[in-house]
C-alpha cells in the first residue's frame, strides 16, 4: 500500500494532467455541435468496423455447418431432380402410382454428413478417412456422396473413424447405368488422372452419345438410384468386342472433396436377411 501512495504522489501531476484532458474533451465534444458531428462520426466508423470484423469471425467459423447443410440439400435436390425427369417421361402411363412409388423409395435413406479427414488421389489404391464412426451409425459397405455425386464405399469402421474406398480404387466397383437409356455397366477407375473413369460392359446394342449422364443404377442396396456419377466423354470397344467402353469425366472433385453424406439404406438388414434365406433354401433343395 505503502508503495502505491509513494508512485501516485510521485507521478500525480501526471494523473491530474489525464484527467483534465478528459474533462475538456468531454466538454468540447458535448458543447460544440462541429466537434460533436465529428466525434459520433468517427465512433460510428471504428464501432462499424468493429461490427464487420466480428460477422466475417462468426461467419468463417460457420463455414462448417454451411458446407454440411449444402451437401445435404444438393443431394436431396439431385435425387427430386431424377425423380421428376422419370415421372415426366412416364406421365403417359399411371403418373399418379408412378410418383408415389418412386417418392416413397427416397424415405428408406437416411443421409448421414461427415467430414473428410484424409484423402488420397495419387495413389493407385487411394482410400478416404471420415469424422463418423459406428457410434454415428456407420457401418461397412454403405454408400458414401458428396453434393455433386458419388464418392465411394464404406470400407472399414471404427468407433468414430471411417475409412473409404473411393471410386478412384482400382478395387472399386459401381453399378452404373445411362441416364434415360437404361442400359448399365459397372465403373472401374484404372489409374491415372482422378476425374477419368470407365463404364465397362455396356451392350453393344445400347444407343446412347457423348455428354450423356451416367448415374447409379439403383441395383444394389448401397446407392439409390439416379446419384450421378458423371458424363460421357467417350466411347471405345471392349478388348472382345462384345461391349462398349466408356470414358466417363467424374462429376466428384476428389482433391477438393471436404463434406460427404454416408447413405443409410434402413431395409439393408430386412434384404440381406431375405437374401440368406433364399441362399438357405436353395442349398437345401440342392441336397
Amino acid at each position: 500500500m505503502s508503495n502505491l501512495l509513494e508512485f501516485i504522489s510521485k507521478y500525480y501531476h501526471w494523473f491530474v494532467f489525464v484527467l483534465l484532458e478528459v474533462i475538456s474533451l468531454v466538454l468540447l465534444f458535448q458543447y460544440n455541435s462541429y466537434q460533436g458531428s465529428v466525434w459520433f462520426s468517427s465512433s460510428n466508423v471504428v464501432v462499424g468496423k468493429c461490427y464487420e470484423w466480428s460477422s466475417k469471425v462468426n461467419t468463417f467459423f460457420s463455414l462448417s455447418h454451411v458446407n454440411e447443410s449444402l451437401t445435404l440439400k444438393n443431394f436431396y435436390l439431385e435425387r427430386q431432380v431424377a425423380q421428376l425427369s422419370r415421372l415426366y417421361a412416364d406421365a403417359t402411363d399411371d403418373s399418379l402410382a408412378a410418383e408415389r412409388i418412386k417418392l416413397e423409395s427416397l424415405s428408406k435413406y437416411q443421409l448421414v454428413p461427415a467430414k473428410v479427414v484424409s484423402n488420397s488421389v495419387n495413389s493407385h489404391d487411394n482410400l478416404i478417412t471420415i469424422d463418423k464412426g459406428s457410434a454415428d451409425g456407420i457401418s461397412k459397405d454403405m454408400g458414401v456422396v458428396s453434393g455433386n455425386g458419388v464418392v465411394g464405399i464404406v470400407y472399414m469402421v471404427s468407433k468414430h473413424y471411417s475409412v473409404v474406398m473411393p471410386v478412384i480404387n482400382s478395387h472399386s466397383r459401381v453399378s452404373c447405368s445411362i441416364r434415360g437409356r437404361g442400359y448399365f455397366g459397372y465403373l472401374h477407375w484404372t489409374g491415372g488422372a482422378s476425374n477419368i473413369a470407365y463404364v465397362e460392359d455396356i451392350p453393344r446394342h445400347a444407343h446412347f452419345k457423348r455428354g450423356d449422364w451416367v448415374e447409379t443404377s439403383g441395383y444394389s442396396s448401397i446407392f439409390p438410384q439416379g446419384v450421378i456419377v458423371g458424363k460421357i466423354l467417350e466411347v471405345y470397344n471392349s478388348r472382345d468386342g462384345l461391349s462398349y467402353r466408356l470414358k466417363v469425366l467424374l462429376s466428384t472433385d476428389f482433391g477438393r472433396l471436404r463434406d460427404v453424406c454416408v447413405v443409410n439404406d434402413k431395409t439393408i438388414v430386412e434384404q440381406a436377411t431375405l437374401l440368406e434365406a433364399a441362399r438357405d433354401s436353395m442349398r437345401r433343395d440342392n441336397k
